[in-house]
Parts: structure tokens; sequence; C-alpha cells
């Protein structure tokens, strides 16, 4: 066969597969995630890629796998708004701060003790991807129990946005003084002046629109291209090239394009596009995100993963499980502690320690870019993505034992910070 048929038929195997193996974990109450996941470690170095030929990606996946990413990080954007991050309470900021600050200061202790022999930017770059709660994947384990529109569950999505706004960034800062060749002191000035350049356009941008919205230009404008485009989709159109305009520029600025990519989703809303617009396109877009390239993306980062190099001596497994028990009960100790500590009941503290372990997309798209770069090695990278399986895995196990006791009313979180009320779930 050529090139282009062999192609295809490895396509069609892995999109085929992570999709059943996605529904085969649904309906056995786990995330679709760890059977695509499954798909690619099966066909992948450790099983029978030997066998199969398979020693790694090819170009032409590779490009696909970019492209996924592209996709994974922009669907995470447009899956809040600046608005969820102004109405953020006090309390659930301080559950994201936490949940991200503390995983990523001790990890690089935990770190820099399990692989000694690791860069300190590389061990930063590590203990930053297991530092991630995962939005997306937070979002499927709340509607999967029936609390996504809850107040606890709004209280948690509130902590992760945060956790996920600083991880990205973070990530900007840390792979833009990776990058450069000078003096330490200004590389670091550097990357937090290039990253406060690009926050502040995607601020003005912002701005700008909410300024033209508020003097009906925005509206007339919007109006006018509606009336005059010609082309299919063309709404869907604009959200790419406005996606991709921003990740050529967050890239052009030695931030990655992943950065780019979740800022402009984040500044794509109802307001900014028009409600039945927005609703349209981000329909299109889920559907071609959600049915085609997350299902590839992990199945992907599956093949690319080697548990071989992880089992190869015991210290390899010890330090590995090492850094598995670390990055659970970290999450699980300090999301649970926060939220006892704001008045929640021990049921709901434990359900959000445990929720609040899972990891995800944007941990692994970053896993990705730093292995495509070269910081990463396959082992890290496989020592990264396992440690999201473990965790992804474990989370809504634990956390279902203590889910019933949780109310479901609807509305906005009760701040404990912020009023009264001394629980998330009570009137």
């Amino acid at each position: 066969m050529n090139a282009t048929t062999l192609f295809f038929v490895g396509l069609f195997l892995l999109v085929a597969c992570a999709v059943i193996a996605g529904e085969v974990m649904g309906r056995l109450g786990q995330l679709p995630l760890i059977g695509q996941l499954g798909v690619g470690i099966l066909f992948g170095p450790t099983f029978l890629g030997p066998a199969l030929g398979l020693g790694g990606l090819s170009t032409e996946f590779q490009g696909v796998q970019f492209l996924a990413t592209f996709f994974i990080l922009l669907a995470a954007g447009l899956a809040v708004t600046p608005q969820d991050v102004r109405s953020t309470g006090v309390g659930s900021a301080l559950l994201g701060i936490g949940i991200f600050v503390v995983p990523f200061l001790a990890g690089t202790a935990v770190i820099r003790f399990a692989y000694p022999d690791l860069s300190v930017i590389t061990t930063l770059f590590v203990s930053l991807t297991i530092s991630i709660t995962a939005l997306p994947v937070l979002g499927v384990m709340l509607a999967e129990f029936g609390l996504l529109k809850s107040r606890f569950g709004t209280y948690l999505l509130g902590g992760s946005l945060v956790n996920e706004l600083m991880a990205v960034t973070m990530f900007a800062i840390l792979l833009r003084i990776q990058a450069g060749h000078g003096a330490l002191g200004i590389e670091i000035g550097l990357a937090i002046l290039s990253t406060g350049v690009f926050l502040v356009s995607m601020l003005a941008v912002y701005i700008l629109v909410k300024w033209l919205r508020a003097l009906r230009v925005w509206q007339r404008m919007g109006a006018w291209v509606r009336g005059t485009w010609r082309s299919r989709e063309a709404g869907f159109a604009l959200l790419m090239v406005a996606a991709l305009g921003a990740a050529v520029y967050s890239q052009y600025l030695g931030l990655t394009f992943l950065v780019g990519a979740f800022y402009a989703g984040l500044l794509v809303t109802p307001q900014s596009a028009g409600r039945r617009e927005h609703r349209e396109y981000t329909h299109v877009f889920d559907i071609v995100t959600w049915g085609f390239f997350i299902p590839l993306f992990f199945a992907l980062v599956g093949l690319e993963m080697n548990l071989r190099l992880i089992g190869g001596t015991w210290v390899a497994v010890e330090a590995f499980a090492a850094l598995c028990v670390f990055a659970f009960f970290a999450k699980l100790f300090l999301g649970g502690a926060i939220t006892r500590s704001l008045g929640w009941s021990d049921g709901e503290s434990l359900t959000a320690g445990f929720l609040l372990t899972s990891r995800g997309a944007v941990e692994l798209a970053m896993a990705v870019v730093l292995l495509s770069l070269g910081i990463f090695s396959t082992s890290l990278f496989t020592i990264v993505a396992g440690v999201g399986v473990v965790t992804t895995f474990l989370a809504p196990i634990g956390a279902r034992p203590f889910v019933r006791g949780i109310p479901k009313q609807r509305g906005p979180p009760a701040d404990p910070l912020e009023t009264a009320t001394p629980e998330p779930g009570s009137e």
C-alpha cells in the first residue's frame, strides 16, 4: 500500500476504535478519554506497535495531532466567557488558586526527588502539567452526576476555570523562558513582558467590542455582514480565522499557539458574536471537535506513550507510582480542605476533592507541544499522560459514594466568603 492508503487506513482504525472504546467506557461509568487513550496504547509501542511496525507518528499524523490540539484548546476557551471569569466568587477563586499553586510548587520538589536528572525548566513543565484540573473533564463528570447546573457544580467549575487560566498563562511564560538564550533574569522579564503584551491585546479587543456594542455599532456591523456575506457557514469560517489569527499572534510572541487558541475562544461569546450565530457555529464546532478531533487526539496521545519505558526498572515504577500518588492526593486533600474550610459538609468536600483530581485534554495538549519541541522525552511524555490516566480514572470512582447527598439546586454558587450562606447547596 502507498503512503496515502496507509494514512487513511490508520486514521480509520484509530477513529473507529477510539469511538467504540469511548462508548464502552462511558457505559461502564468511566470517562470516554480512558478508552480512547487505551486504543492508542494498544496500537502503540507498548503492545502491538512493534508487531505492526509502528515506531511513532508519521508526519501526516503529527500534522493532524497539532490541528486536533488547536481545536481542543479553542474548545476549552469557548467553554467559558469573560462573564464567567468576572462572576467567579472569592471562595471559588481561592479554590482555583490553591489547587494550582500548591501542587505546582510542591510538585516541583517531588519531581526533583523522583527524577533528579531533569533540568529545572523541565521539572517545572512536568509539575505544571500535573497541576491542572481539567475544566472540560470536570464538566463531563458533573453532568454525569446531575450536578452541572447546581450551585455545587457552578462553584467547582469556577475554581477549575481559575486553575486553567493560571495554568495556560504560566505555560506561556515558561515556554518563552525556555526558548530564550540570554541571561535568566532577562529571559524571565521578556517572558512576562510578552505574556503581558498578549493579555493586554486580548483585553483591548474585549473592551473595544464591548464599547462598540454599547454604541450599537457592533450590532449594525454584524447585521451588515450577515446580510451581505454569501459564503456557506460564514460564522464558523470567521471563528476559525479569528482563532488562527490569535494563534499566530501568540506564536509570534513566543507563547505557543495553544495560548492564542484558548484566549480567542474565551472572547467569542453570544454577546460578541450574536446569540443565534454563536449557537449555530459553536454547534458545528462541537460536532467536529467532539465527534472527530477529541477521540483522535486521545488515541494519538496513547499511540505516543510507551509504558515499557516506565516499567523498565523497579526504580522507574516506584518513581511513577510516587508521582501518581502525589498528583491524586494533593488535589484530593487540598480541594477537600479548602471547601471544608468554607463551610461545606464532609460529603460535599470529599466529592469536590475527588472530582478536582481529574486531568485531561489541556494537560495532554501541553505535553504534546513539549514533546514536539524536544523538551519532553517519550518517557516523560508517557509519565505525564500516565498520571492523567490514573487520576482521571480514579476521580469518578472516588466521588460516586458521596454524590447522593449533594443538593441539586440550580443557580449561582453561594460563596461563603461573600454571603452568610454556610453551604454551597443550601438556600
